[in-house]
């Protein structure tokens, strides 16, 4: 099968007037969503690059709403070209015979089962679904192009009033529009980022399980989902937040432009998450606060027991030089732990986090820290920590998890590494610097989560594919037999379930190699050929098939058959 092209229009004129009065265009961030699943994509700087772009599938992120714009999407669909937008495109409402209806207060959407397995319903943070404009239903046949409805979008909470469809589809001469109701990349930004700076103290549950506004700023107090709707319980009464609602996203989005592929007699390879031969990955860092050395000593016995390598987030005073060494020769990871609490008289600020690395760099005897994590997940505003990062070299962040017993889980919304979007002042770049979040923090602690909620964790990541991070500070391995002994069970279940355990750096590692993946076509009798990614050795690539193909499938991805192939040297 013919691969593919796979367009997405970015009006860079239209973005600057955006930028010029500091609006976001987290829209954009599509982009990085299909990153994220390999998929190879050309990016279109304005409407009239459409006719000439070879693009099979354009994906509009970014236009201005004119008749122009309306004109040049009209003739490219006509034309054979399939067209995508995620809550856009009202510059085509009338002329399909629809008008817009925002709906500004979150809701939930129900999809279609386009991937494998049961899928909740979503929570969307904005949505701008189309209604029947006013004479539609008395239009002769040849008024408006025909639609087809996917999925159903609910005020409030899953199974609220109707609000529309979550996807339309529209026959436009030999081509088609598909609209999503919900902006998907900005949706996702907002879960995984929240959607504005963080300036004050979050919103506590009512409950009383999560006191967020104890005055202290740190990621925790921006977060786009409900104390109430989001969060379930365990047997033991342990409440989490339960879905991975980004990465569901990701899929739906991803899910549709693959059918959109072969629905038009194309395919569009993906790259699996995770290398040959790996299940699920999970992985244990470690904060090392306190800084004794018999902390130190204890932890380092429960991991030789379990057999797991992990990553150490050092804070300065940090331990005796005697440990680095004993802690890099047992295969862990040195690891940063940047102090900005008042409290210990620190403050958030660049030079302070440089001279904090640089002193780590100095006692732990290492030229280069790849990985981060912020003590108490302190943050301060929007994307200076990743902007720190970037320009002293570290190449991942893991600061965006919970901080009290009752947020614990899947509060940002993923379980995927990826890169973070910059705020319109940086016109809305992406940070090179991964984050890779944590679920929870010292389970089986007498005053945190206990290990009922380890088996859902574990069941949600094997879902999407993401990893499993979670974090054990070396006091109280040490201080609590109890979560000493919850280290080993979470290993023991996690290996049970598949799962492998990896070092942040080593995570980092493998998602910047996966994405060196390119293609080079189709080559005899259908056959995927690869271009150059020698970092990227065991990668698994998914090539969705026809039906008139499906009997040569060796799996099933995002819902579809599809040919596998494994990337050699």
């Amino acid at each position: 099968m013919k691969l593919a092209q796979v367009g997405i229009l970015f009006d860079k004129s239209y973005a600057e007037r955006h930028w010029r009065y500091g609006l976001n265009t987290f829209e954009a961030y599509i982009g990085e969503i299909l990153g994220h699943a390999g998929i190879p994509c050309v990016w279109l700087n304005a409407p009239a690059e459409l006719e000439a772009s070879g693009c099979d599938i354009v994906i509009v992120a970014c236009a201005e709403e004119t008749a122009r714009t309306a004109e040049l999407l009209w003739r490219y669909a006509e034309s054979g070209g399939r067209v995508v937008s995620y809550g856009g495109l009202d510059c085509l409402a009338r002329k399909l015979g629809y008008r817009a209806a925002p709906e500004r207060a979150p809701g939930y959407a129900e999809l279609p089962a386009w991937a494998d397995g049961a899928v909740p319903p979503l929570r969307w943070l904005q949505a701008k679904p189309w209604r029947e404009a006013w004479g539609r239903e008395a239009a002769d046949d040849g008024g408006f192009a025909p639609a087809t409805g996917f999925g159903t979008l609910h005020r409030g909470r899953p199974g609220g009033e109707p609000a529309g469809a979550a996807l339309q589809r529209f026959a436009v001469g030999s081509g088609s529009i598909d609209r999503w109701a919900v902006d998907i990349a900005s949706t996702v930004v907002g879960l995984q980022q929240g959607t504005k700076p963080v300036l004050a103290d979050g919103i506590p549950a009512g409950d009383g399980t999560a006191p967020v506004d104890e005055g202290t700023l740190k990621a925790d107090d921006c977060i786009e989902l409900d104390w109430e709707l989001d969060r379930l319980e365990t047997e033991t009464g342990k409440r989490y937040f339960a879905y991975p609602y980004a990465d569901y996203w990701r899929e739906a989005a991803i899910g549709h432009l693959l059918r959109l592929a072969v629905g038009a007699g194309l395919t569009l390879p993906v790259v699996d998450y995770w290398p040959e031969g790996v299940e699920g990955v999970a992985m244990f860092s470690h904060d090392s606060d306190i800084n004794l050395d018999e902390h130190a000593a204890r932890t380092l016995e429960v991991l030789a027991e379990c057999g797991i390598q992990t990553t150490w987030c050092m804070i300065e005073p940090g331990y005796d030089p005697s440990y680095y060494v004993k802690i890099k020769e047992a295969g862990h990871e040195l690891a940063f732990h940047y102090d900005a609490l008042a409290e210990d008289d620190r403050i958030w600020d660049e030079a302070e986090f440089n001279r904090q690395l640089a002193w780590l760099k100095e006692a732990a005897d290492i030229d280069s820290v790849a990985s981060n994590k912020n003590h108490y997940t302190r943050i301060d505003g929007w994307g200076d920590l990743f902007a720190w990062c970037e320009r002293s070299g570290i190449g991942i962040d893991q600061t965006r998890g919970p901080s009290k017993k009752g947020n614990v889980g899947f509060l940002f919304g993923t379980c995927h590494p990826y890169f973070p979007i910059a705020w319109a002042d940086e016109r809305n770049r992406l940070y090179n610097v991964l984050e890779i979040g944590f679920l929870t923090q010292d389970i089986d602690h007498w005053g945190l989560a206990d290990f009922s909620v380890v088996p859902p964790f574990l069941e949600q990541v094997r879902r999407v594919g993401g990893f499993a991070h979670f974090l054990s500070h070396q006091n109280q391995i040490h201080g609590q037999p109890a979560v000493a002994a919850a280290v080993g069970r979470i290993v023991a279940e996690a290996r049970s379930r598949g799962f492998v355990f990896w070092t942040s750096e080593r995570i980092g590692n493998w998602e910047r190699a996966r994405r060196t993946v390119a293609f080079a076509g189709s080559g005899e009798g259908g056959a995927l050929r690869f271009a150059g990614a020698p970092e990227a050795v065991g990668a698994v690539v998914w090539t969705p098939l026809g039906e008139a193909e499906a009997e040569r499938a060796e799996g099933r991805r995002f819902g579809l058959p599809c040919a596998k192939y494994i990337v050699s040297n």
